[in-house]
């Protein structure tokens, strides 16, 4: 009786470890690209980015799936995040084009880094009762798959970071002022991956992986930058419906 009861020990400790296990391969993705940064090798940098918004996608996924959540992994996760999605795209950019607007670059980067963090804290203290179907501001995964994509999009494209410094600047101050902003984006968490699919879902995933592999640093970029404007479009469209519907009441 007692050797069963530490088999079933020994195997709930290893459920745990496992989306932790995630975690830590994205950190280490993280810091990885960060080294690549430091080298130039840009392209390897934004693609060890992309590798750990995966490995983050995963843990979250894992630890639902096979019932494994905890306290400790979601604060591992998040501090796991605020260095792969706050810190790391912020070098990585600052090394590819930001650090020729000397001082202003630096500062740009870390207006990032600290609009991940504010983003990271918000999210944590209103999970619980926020709605699940959508996220208050720009996910900080997101958000820096724009700021991958694009060095790998210019790195693909052989156009040095310092010859578009003052756009790679705007974009990255927009999208931090995204992240602390309190327009919403759809989460898709509403979405059942134990559930039975359609079969054009199913299509549609296979189509979009053949898209990915086709061209990934275009394809990847295209769909990150769509997103992030998916959310302000949104709102500016909410905005002139509200704006409508007020002036056929005053008419009224």
């Amino acid at each position: 009786m007692q050797e069963h009861e530490n088999t079933d020990t020994s195997r709930k400790r290893g459920i745990f470890l496992l989306p932790n296990l995630f975690t830590t391969a994205g950190l280490f993705s993280g810091f990885y690209a960060i080294v690549a940064a430091m080298k130039g090798d840009f392209e390897i940098a934004a693609i060890a980015l992309f590798v750990a918004m995966i490995m983050d996608g995963l843990d979250g996924r894992v630890a639902r799936l096979t019932g494994t959540q905890s306290a400790f992994g979601a604060q591992y996760d998040s501090l796991s995040d605020m260095a792969c999605f706050g810190v790391t795209p912020a070098l990585v950019v600052y090394s590819w084009g930001l650090q020729y607007l000397g001082k202003l670059g630096w500062l740009v980067s870390f207006v990032y880094v600290a609009a991940t963090g504010l983003r990271l804290a918000r999210f944590n203290i209103q999970q619980e009762q926020a709605d699940k179907r959508y996220f208050v501001g720009l996910s900080c995964t997101l958000a820096a798959a724009v700021v991958a994509g694009m060095v790998w999009v210019g790195t693909d494209f052989d156009i040095p970071g310092k010859r578009i410094s003052e756009l790679v600047a705007i974009i990255v101050f927009g999208l931090a002022l995204l992240m602390v902003s309190n327009i919403r984006y759809h989460s898709f968490k509403e979405i059942d991956l134990k559930g039975n699919v359609p079969f054009i879902a199913v299509l549609v995933v296979v189509l979009l992986y053949a898209l990915i592999a086709w061209d990934p640093p275009k394809i990847l970029f295209s769909m990150a930058f769509l997103y992030a404007a998916s959310g302000p479009v949104l709102w500016l469209k909410q905005a002139c419906s509200n704006l409508r519907q007020r002036w056929r009441l005053r008419k009224q």
